[in-house]
């Protein structure tokens, strides 16, 4: 059993050592939201934000790991309340890429993202957000041969968002983030 795994676990660093490892930029607009909570009377709305920032892509044949390393803002927007709640994570999410022949790939992974900075218009109140945040993705894109890339990933928050409960609003509530971006590789092959 013991020499089984053995010759298992060195094939897989023999392939892995094999594996086509690229280096790429990506960057695009956020569409966020709050999911869950209780608002009362407040009447949230859609937050246009970024993400920008560096990814590394291990391919294997069809499917590969890709680490991103991200600046991204969350939050959204009251409209009776004439102000928005504004946050910016770094975040790592970890895809797994399932590519076609074409170019076209599918990818999901979790996400874990570090608050850096907030900010809620009209108030003076600060560290309304627990500073991690914890998100699983799914995406869909096309990457050229040439290493230019377009994409498209939705975020479901799983961790709350809220770190205390005011008479406004539950804290249970969690980011909703659709990510529309361009990527190129600046090292390796698509």
């Amino acid at each position: 059993m013991k020499k089984a795994l053995l010759i298992a676990l060195f094939a897989f660093c023999l392939k892995s050592a094999t594996a086509q490892v690229s280096l790429g930029l990506k960057g695009g607009a956020n569409i966020t939201n709050f999911t869950g909570g209780d608002f009362k009377d407040l009447d949230k709305k859609a937050l246009v934000g970024f993400h920008a920032g560096a990814f590394l892509n291990f391919r294997l044949g069809a499917i590969s790991l890709q680490p991103e390393l991200l600046v991204s803002t969350g939050g959204a927007t009251f409209k009776n309340a004439d102000s928005s709640f504004r946050l910016t994570y770094v975040t790592l999410p970890v895809m797994v890429k399932v590519r076609t022949p074409g170019g076209f790939y599918f990818e999901a992974g979790p996400q874990v993202g570090m608050k850096v900075g907030e900010n809620v218009s009209g108030t003076e109140v600060g560290d309304l957000a627990k500073n991690l945040d914890l998100a699983a993705g799914v995406g869909i894109g096309y990457q050229a041969n040439g290493g230019f890339g377009i994409g498209a990933r939705y975020l479901a928050g799983l961790s709350k968002v809220g770190d205390n409960t005011t008479e406004l609003r539950d804290p249970d509530f969690k980011n909703s983030t659709i990510q529309v971006g361009i990527s190129f590789l600046i090292l390796g092959k698509r």
